[in-house]
């Protein structure tokens, strides 16, 4: 296995591709259920390869990871070869809270409340492993897909300045 098995909410979501991935294996939903109670071990390594070919297709199109903490922001550009990463750190007490929801305006009024600065910095590097796990583990992690990398984008401008 080389993510890790989609939970019960997961595969409930993907019950359609996963009956696709199970007639394109030649298991109609009555060999599935007979599997299931009687090859529970071939069952589950179906499971696996079903969870593995989801996470393949997923991570081989992420352009752009967002991780978000109270007081940190990491936002990552995932090249082919290479992984960029902006990053913001709150310096100083401020009731800001990044996990929050709120428009750059609030975040900039609380800003201004507090007193509280950012720090932007930022780095690069080719990947350590297969491209493929390093994005995995940083999804583990709680990075969530940008599709449009929108923060990064704008964050980047910042520094080009």
């Amino acid at each position: 296995m080389k993510y890790r098995v989609l939970n019960i909410e997961e595969l409930q979501e993907l019950e359609q591709e996963f009956i696709t991935f199970l007639s394109a294996q030649s298991i109609t939903s009555d060999v599935w259920e007979e599997m299931k109670e009687k090859q529970a071990e071939r069952a589950n390594l179906l499971i696996e390869q079903f969870s593995d070919l989801v996470f393949e297709k997923v991570i081989a199109n992420i352009e752009y990871l967002e991780q978000k903490s109270k007081r940190e922001i990491r936002l990552f550009h995932c090249m082919p070869e290479k992984i960029k990463m902006l990053g913001l750190v709150i310096q100083g007490e401020t009731q800001l809270d990044f996990t929050q929801n709120m428009s750059p305006e609030q975040m900039m009024q609380q800003m201004q409340l507090s007193g509280a600065g950012l720090k932007m910095y930022q780095g690069e590097r080719a990947y350590k492993k297969q491209r493929e796990i390093e994005l995995f583990e940083l999804m583990e992690e709680g990075a969530l897909i940008s599709k449009d990398g929108a923060l990064y984008k704008t964050l980047q401008s910042l520094t080009a300045k």
